[in-house]
């Protein structure tokens, strides 16, 4: 095999994998968010704010979906009364999406459960092989970011 086929049996294989990974987690948090009454992806979307509120283009630039998926999101959200849209002093047109209350007690709701499965992952690989992976997977996706993918 030559370095050139190596490198793209890697590539594909860490695709292949990350796409089993992406569908695993979807599929994870679809069961942890149900039980709030949330899909997996209002929970993203909670989740991207509870630190403090943020624009929907800076939520898909750090969930890596579409802005527009986020804005439809988030205008479910608001109207459930989970979310709500408030000025943003920096820019007077991209509103900032900010968490409820409300939306914080929905998304308190799936720390228990969330605890269960991840303490149960945990022991499955350990903690330390589940660190190393994550800053693995880190790594990754900066270098992602990085390669040129024009052509």
């Amino acid at each position: 095999m030559t370095t050139q086929q190596r490198h793209q049996e890697l590539l594909s294989a860490a695709a292949l994998t990350a796409f089993k990974l992406n569908g695993q987690f979807l599929e994870l948090a679809e069961h942890l968010a149900r039980p709030a009454g949330l899909t997996a992806t209002y929970w993203q979307v909670l989740g991207a704010v509870i630190g403090e509120p943020l624009t929907v283009s800076a939520i898909a630039r750090e969930m890596g979906i579409t802005r527009q998926a986020v804005q439809r999101t988030a205008d479910l959200l608001a109207e459930r009364g989970l979310t709500e849209y408030r000025d943003n002093p920096a820019h007077r047109r991209a509103k900032l999406v900010a968490i409820t209350p409300e939306g914080l007690a929905a998304n308190q709701s799936i720390g228990p459960h969330h605890a269960r499965h991840a303490k149960e992952l945990s022991d499955a690989v350990g903690a330390d092989q589940l660190a190393d992976a994550v800053a693995a997977l880190r790594k990754l996706s900066e270098a992602l970011d990085a390669v040129d993918q024009s052509d």
